[in-house]
């Protein structure tokens, strides 16, 4: 049985400004049982954003969580995914190391011009072989630029600011990228950097420290925060820039309260969780504009908060938001699927495509077809291998089938999405379209072409 396709071209994204929001949170291993609106931004009205990137420290990593999570999602990846999924945001990629979790999700539309270069884990903790301290970082093309994420906890206490210093710069040289074309991470286009960095506030004592506070007189303590020391003495630090530290220090509350430590240790408030940020290459401009010497490729920071509602954690979440402006270095996808989708036969759906000349297929390509909101790329309700399916081959656009006969019958959207093996990555996406009802029936009177 054959029937006109009801997919289009999916156009190319117009990018010029890509909006990324940033969590960085210490959860203090509580369980995510909290409404997570105000920190995603989810009821700002003017907020359009592509992509979250989301990192978390002191994640429960007791030997049965950790059990668990390895033979399923972890708790705080689910509720995320649950979240963002209904916005249309997927799972690109994520990486956890004991109590470090760092994910990224971006839109759907964007899937194809994100390729992840790779996933790392950098302990430091017990001279680098525990990682209950250290740094996990995702390392991805987007848009052909080259980006670096890297969520990091530190080493806690007043006095070990050397040894913060240490792991800092320890993280960084462990981060190379071998077969890449650009090996060395502070030759890539961005780097994000955040996490419970653990630096606190040096020489004032705790009255005074919490009197400045209570008047929102930061700039006071800003001079002996000790990572804004140490950013005038270290020539490579003073490249991240970070933006105005307007918010009260988000460590050390009581729980469920908005009180700062009341135990016997009344430790010092500290802003010990950053965001951090550099360019290639940048030159000295605005703390909150950074912009690469051909202006093609710019990060502007909008938002610097830290969100005072959650209490389940000794630390208050801090989030930035950024604009992205850039000129892609690419602009159209490797696959493309076609207008034309057939139906030759009651379960099977006939899948049409091209790929632009450098694209190295694999045996171990795959499509896969997905209900709209989908959460990650393994929530496909069915799929084909490429090399296994495939009926066309040479000049003419490929053709795959895909089986449909377990696709439950619904009125939903679908997406099919094109995994290259090669690249760990989607390389082609459709436009959201509807299966027919019509093609759900399985009885014998399907036999007729004219029906």
């Amino acid at each position: 049985m054959k029937s006109a396709a009801c997919l289009r071209r999916p156009s190319t994204p117009k990018v010029s400004v890509l909006s990324i929001h940033v969590v960085t949170w210490n959860v203090a291993s509580a369980a995510p049982t909290v409404d997570l609106s105000d920190l995603l931004q989810l009821n700002s009205q003017d907020l359009n954003l592509d992509i979250y990137i989301i990192g978390l420290q002191e994640m429960n990593s007791g030997i049965i969580s950790l059990l668990s999570d390895a033979a399923f999602e972890d708790p705080w990846s689910t509720l995320f995914m649950d979240v963002l999924s209904r916005l249309h945001f997927v799972k690109v990629s994520q990486v956890r190391m004991q109590g470090l979790l760092l994910l990224v999700f971006a839109k759907y539309q964007h899937l194809p011009f994100i390729q992840i270069i790779s996933t790392k884990s950098i302990p430091t903790g017990f001279y680098g072989y525990w990682g209950n301290k250290g740094g996990v970082n995702i390392c991805l093309k987007l848009y052909g630029y080259y980006v670096s994420i890297i969520n990091c906890h530190l080493p806690p206490h007043m006095s070990n600011n050397d040894q913060r210093l240490e792991h800092f710069d320890r993280i960084l040289e462990s981060q190379t990228f071998e077969g890449s074309d650009v090996p060395n991470i502070l030759d890539h286009d961005l780097i994000l950097w955040f996490g419970d960095m653990n630096f606190r506030i040096e020489d004032f004592g705790l009255l005074f420290v919490q009197e400045c506070i209570t008047k929102q007189y930061y700039q006071e303590l800003w001079e002996k925060d000790q990572l804004r020391i140490a950013k005038r003495r270290d020539p490579l630090l003073r490249e991240f820039q970070e933006g105005p530290l307007l918010f009260p220090p988000t460590y050390k509350f009581d729980r469920h309260s908005n009180n700062y430590d009341t135990s016997e240790k009344k430790r010092k408030p500290a802003w010990t969780d950053r965001i951090l940020w550099r360019l290639k290459r940048q030159p000295q401009t605005s703390p909150l504009v950074s912009r690469l010497p051909s202006s093609y490729f710019s990060l502007t920071l909008k938002s610097y908060v830290s969100h005072m509602t959650y209490s389940i954690s000794d630390h208050k979440p801090v989030t930035g938001t950024f604009n992205l402006e850039l000129n892609p270095r690419m602009s159209v996808p490797l696959i493309t699927m076609m207008p034309e989708c057939l139906w030759t036969m009651e379960n099977d759906m006939l899948i049409s495509y091209t790929s632009t000349p450098e694209f190295l297929s694999s045996p171990w390509d795959w499509i896969g077809l997905y209900k709209v909101g989908m959460r990650h790329i393994n929530d496909y309700v069915s799929y084909a291998w490429v090399g296994d399916n495939q009926v066309s081959y040479g000049n003419h656009p490929h053709q795959v089938y895909i089986n449909i006969s377990n696709v439950p019958e619904t009125e939903d959207q679908f997406l099919l999405c094109y995994y290259s093996n090669n690249l760990h990555s989607v390389v082609g996406i459709s436009q959201p379209f509807k299966i027919p009802l019509r093609f759900f029936l399985r009885d014998d009177t399907l036999s007729d072409p004219q029906i």
